[in-house]
């Protein structure tokens, strides 16, 4: 059920009204749209997408294949019945079985971890001003190097990439708790455990065999790809491309009520009215979720409880997560993450870094008070059950009290405004970007089980 609905509140638009009905209408009928709206969307914002590569792209990010252990899918955490999230505060990668909030722990493969961090949704993430992938934007463009973006592997990160998207899908194939499975569990996993990720016998290329040697890919690949058709071996760059076309085509989101308005097709109904006001107005929320995408692509530290395995290196010991801080090492971004992009929010939850709130009621009481990290309630987050220790930074007052020196304090709302914020949020949600384009595919061709709940 959306949020909205929650308050008697429908997504519908007043039919056939148009914004400049609307000018000409009494000011009691409809409140004026604010003038800080952004533009609306367009073709011109977004990448041309070859239908035949998205196509390829679809088996195989719903294909298992790309997993060390040949049982985690990128549909496994970003499925379309969740959002392209996981329904989960911290999902489980390698060792989960079942999806979203019914995913549970296998107790034959322990998963080592939880994924240490919520899983983004995808949705616009093809679209021309991205300039930075992940919750700490550590794949990023940059035009000084040879391949046009910084990553994690610096030189080493093998180009080929026809975008950034694309080259952000190389990451969690190789992770051990996402993807790749652990240690001595499988080939992928062996060579991720001895640093071998590019190279001839590293994972990437490893993956990219276990593709090559399936009939139906090898067949799609030299139909897709001209030059593999005259020769040319399938890289994981191509993979990574396919993918990446599925995406930017199948989590298109620009036909949401919001996007009605912005072209002056339509308004919305009274109660998510106030709340855009709100938001562009008193609230102030658009001073950060800017744009006609809602984010400034930056980052900031909002005091979000932090709980999970934190994201040190493997011979640290702390449970905390340094946000941006990590990547960039300025001291202004301790803590700090991305802004998400709010386009169908109301599908996405659990809600922050961490996924540490359910609803967006509960996220948007705390979301601006510096102090709500020290009385966050644990019964929020949504995690599976697993042996580990989950509380190692909320359980350090020194840690807690870090993340609440630096976080932001802003505009309060109170209940009423909330109600009407969240049936705002709920116009962002796109009929068409959910009911899916492609869809998710019966079978793939490696004949491995597709996620699907």
């Amino acid at each position: 059920m959306r949020m909205a609905m929650r308050f008697g509140v429908g997504l519908s638009l007043v039919s056939a009204v148009g914004v400049t009905a609307m000018a000409v209408q009494a000011a009691d009928e409809a409140p004026a749209l604010p003038s800080a709206l952004p533009r609306a969307l367009t073709d011109a914002d977004f990448r041309p997408v070859r239908l035949d590569e998205a196509q390829l792209g679809q088996l195989l990010f719903y294909d298992p294949i790309l997993s060390g252990n040949r049982e985690v899918a990128c549909a496994t955490c970003h499925h379309p019945a969740f959002g392209t999230s996981d329904g989960l505060s911290l999902g489980l990668g390698d060792g989960g079985r079942g999806l979203g909030p019914q995913r549970v722990a296998d107790p034959d493969n322990l998963p080592e971890e939880r994924v240490p961090r919520n899983a983004q949704a995808l949705w616009n993430l093809g679209a021309l001003e991205y300039a930075s992938m992940f919750h700490d934007g550590r794949v990023e463009v940059d035009h000084t190097r040879p391949n046009g973006m910084r990553t994690p592997l610096d030189e080493d990160m093998p180009v080929g990439f026809a975008s950034m998207l694309a080259a952000q899908t190389m990451f969690p194939v190789v992770s051990p708790d996402e993807m790749a499975g652990h240690y001595q569990e499988n080939e992928i996993s062996t060579a991720v455990r001895l640093g071998m990720l590019s190279g001839p016998d590293g994972a990437w290329a490893r993956l990219t065999a276990r593709v090559a040697g399936v009939p139906g890919y090898a067949e799609r690949f030299a139909a897709v790809y001209p030059e593999i058709a005259a020769g040319r071996p399938i890289a994981f760059t191509d993979v990574s491309n396919a993918i990446a076309a599925f995406m930017e085509f199948e989590f298109r989101s620009d036909t949401a009520p919001f996007d009605a308005v912005l072209r002056g097709d339509d308004v919305l109904e009274p109660l998510a009215a106030e709340g855009m006001a709100l938001f562009y107005g008193e609230a102030g929320c658009s001073g950060c979720h800017s744009g006609p995408f809602l984010t400034d692509h930056s980052f900031h530290a909002m005091g979000e409880p932090q709980f999970g395995p934190g994201k040190g290196a493997r011979f640290e010991r702390h449970h905390r997560d340094e946000g941006r801080f990590r990547v960039t090492g300025r001291e202004a971004d301790w803590y700090a993450f991305r802004t998400p992009a709010l386009r169908n929010v109301a599908l996405t939850g659990p809600y922050g870094h961490s996924g540490a709130h359910r609803t967006l009621e509960g996220f948007l009481a705390d979301h601006t008070d510096g102090g709500a990290v020290a009385r966050y309630g644990r019964d929020e987050a949504v995690l599976p059950e697993l042996p580990v220790s989950d509380w190692g930074a909320m359980d350090d007052p020194e840690e807690v009290a870090a993340i609440e020196a630096a976080a932001y304090r802003g505009y309060q709302p109170d209940a009423d405004q909330i109600a009407a914020l969240v049936a705002f949020l709920g116009s962002l949600t796109d009929p068409v970007a959910e009911a899916g384009r492609l869809g998710v595919p019966e079978a793939v061709p490696s004949g491995l089980t597709v996620p699907n709940p």
